[in-house]
């Protein structure tokens, strides 16, 4: 069984217990009618929505997804979004920091 972006449902449970903040900015996520701008959101870390695999599927909130776009990682990172959000390189989380190692 797979979620409305074919993520199937065991690697969605995954990583919604290793993402419980935004892989990005490392906000907590509100529920959307608090907030749609830290509300959770899929993230495809190399932008391949093709691409389902525990290293490139992650959680973050809507506004570094909406940052973030199509851009690739190491290009986003260098934004102005995310020099205002304090989002570096040492500051992500571990799934985004072995994405970078990788060429991302």
């Amino acid at each position: 069984m797979a979620n409305n972006w074919n993520i199937p449902n065991w690697l969605e449970i995954e990583v919604r217990e290793r993402d419980t903040v935004c892989v990005y900015c490392g906000k907590a996520f509100t529920p959307a009618k608090v907030s749609t701008r830290t509300a959770t959101s899929w993230e495809h870390i190399i932008n391949d929505e093709k691409i389902i695999t525990r290293e490139n599927i992650a959680l973050c909130c809507r506004g570094c997804n909406s940052s973030k776009g199509q851009k690739q990682l190491s290009i986003w990172l260098q934004s102005k979004y995310c020099k205002e959000h304090g989002i570096t390189v040492e500051s992500v989380a571990p799934i985004i920091k072995r994405a970078i190692a990788n060429g991302q």
